[in-house]
């Protein structure tokens, strides 16, 4: 029904199906809601309904982000109650936009069920001991954001019980899905110590292991300290399965500590200078001990490593994809995927580190 703001209010009074992107009907700083005409943009109603529709967006990264199913499908039913709290918005005499308890009563049960499952942390957190988490930090943001904005319209013009309860628990759940996500893949370093915090991909690689796990997990994969090929093969056919969920088509190679490669796996409709590019990103990141994406920007001019993609016969290359295998502080090897964007491949990645625990 809805998914753009626009959506909510200009398009009301035309046919489906000869319906332009634009509409011209906002040019000059106004839009309609359904009974309401030529509202400035700036009325509460309309900022209301946009910081939903912003929310609902980030909401959609964070689904990029997880891979449990249960998860997904709670995500996506949040977003459908979103597009019911925006034509609340647009047509607020309408009932059938009204919200029931039963969206926040699901909400208090996946907060629950959550919890159960770790020790929530009582002190003050600070948010990024993992990529996907902090997202999901950011997303929570937003959603207190939309929540006073839905107090504003309340205050003005009134708004149903349900959706001001439903706005105030969806803030709450995605604080307990970042905290459940840094247990499973964050940092374990206190959260008042900042300057010893690791970065994103640092963090997911720890994945919480002590000296004692290290050693066992090295003791396993060999004295030779990489990456075994049966480890390999474990990862990729993960990587794969990720990559077939976002609907991208991929090279992905992993190479051992010294550069070599071990596995490359070429996904049906990858592109043919993919699997160049792959290989090189998984020797990148272990040549240099760090993620081509970090790479890429200390190579742009007046950085440390300007120029780096030029040397060693070409085979450093600054795409974003390439990320060094870690088990502690020891490289196993080097993983490499080249199929999408960079910002893809790279998060196509650092999903490969958040699993890396679960093959070796």
């Amino acid at each position: 029904m809805i998914s753009q703001e626009a959506d909510l209010y200009d398009r009301s009074g035309r046919g489906a199906d000869h319906m332009n992107i634009y509409t011209r009907g906002g040019d000059r700083g106004t839009t309609n809601l359904i009974h309401s005409k030529n509202l400035s943009k700036s009325d509460d109603r309309i900022q209301l309904v946009g910081t939903i529709d912003e929310l609902t967006s980030h909401i959609g990264l964070v689904k990029t982000l997880v891979t449990d199913p249960d998860t997904l499908r709670f995500l996506e039913m949040i977003q459908k109650t979103l597009i019911k709290v925006m034509a609340g918005v647009a047509d607020p005499y309408n009932r059938e936009y009204h919200l029931s308890d039963d969206p926040t009563e699901r909400l208090e049960e996946e907060i629950d069920r959550l919890e159960a499952l770790f020790d929530r942390p009582r002190q003050f957190i600070l948010p990024g001991a993992c990529r996907t988490s902090a997202e999901m930090d950011i997303t929570r943001t937003v959603a207190r954001r939309a929540e006073r904005a839905l107090a504003s319209v309340s205050v003005k013009f009134g708004a149903d019980t349900g959706t001001k309860k439903f706005m105030n628990r969806l803030a709450d759940y995605l604080y307990v899905l970042a905290r459940y996500t840094d247990a499973k893949y964050g940092s374990d370093l206190p959260a008042d110590k900042p300057e010893d915090k690791k970065t994103g991909h640092e963090a997911l690689n720890a994945l919480n292991m002590n000296e004692a796990v290290v050693r066992e997990v090295l003791a396993r994969i060999g004295a030779a300290g990489r990456i075994t090929l049966d480890s390999a093969k474990r990862l990729i056919e993960k990587v794969e399965e990720e990559a077939r969920r976002r609907n991208k088509n991929a090279v992905i190679a992993v190479c051992g500590p010294d550069g070599n490669p071990i596995a490359v796996h070429v996904m049906d409709g990858a592109f043919l200078v993919s699997f160049d590019v792959a290989v090189k990103k998984a020797y990148t990141s272990v040549a240099v001990k760090m993620s081509t994406k970090e790479l890429s920007r200390l190579a742009q001019p007046g950085e440390t490593f300007y120029g780096v993609d030029k040397m060693d016969n070409g085979r450093i290359v600054i795409f974003a994809g390439g990320v060094p295998l870690k088990v502690g502080d020891t490289i196993i090897g080097g993983l490499g995927i080249s199929g999408g964007t960079g910002e893809e491949d790279h998060s196509l990645a650092e999903y490969a580190l958040c699993v890396l625990h679960e093959v070796l």
